[in-house]
């Protein structure tokens, strides 16, 4: 069930991708979404860090991949905290 938004979804069946940045980026598995909704908080609070120029969420994956240059694993731990998910890594 989805932990932000109590939609009911259990599962995805496809990818949900937020804004893309140029570079690869930072890879973190982000434990907890389901839903579209999830995406959008998840995504919504890590573009709020500064540097951060692009947030795309594999959300079947439970991974997000953040581009730019500036920030830190903690200010990205702590949006997605703020989003009411978990951190679990990054690669």
């Amino acid at each position: 069930m989805c932990t932000a938004c109590a939609c009911g979804t259990e599962s995805a069946q496809t990818a949900v991708t937020a804004e893309a940045g140029t570079d690869d980026g930072k890879v973190y598995s982000v434990s907890g979404m389901t839903c579209g909704h999830c995406v959008s908080s998840v995504s919504g609070e890590i573009g709020k860090v500064g540097g951060v120029t692009g947030v795309v969420v594999d959300l079947p994956a439970g991974a997000v991949t953040v581009s730019g240059s500036g920030f830190t694993d903690e200010q990205i731990r702590a949006a997605v905290e703020q989003a009411g998910y978990q951190l679990a890594s990054r690669s």
